[in-house]
């Protein structure tokens, strides 16, 4: 599911403990956005949608 939604395979983070603490906030937004049942649509929809929209953020955020 990271993979699809988040592309975690492409990720260019290597250094030190960077690719762990990507890895449990990309976990942390997955969990969320899986909680959040206001919008029909897939993972990586939903993530597209948060970033164009301020109060879907919110409504994921803030459930």
């Amino acid at each position: 599911m990271l993979d699809i939604a988040f592309r975690e395979d492409e990720s260019r983070i290597r250094k030190d403990h960077a690719p762990s603490n990507m890895a449990v906030l990309r976990h942390l937004a997955l969990n969320l956005l899986k909680q959040e049942t206001s919008v029909a649509a897939g993972i990586a929809a939903k993530r597209k949608m948060a970033g164009w929209d301020n109060d879907y953020v919110l409504n994921v955020v803030c459930p």
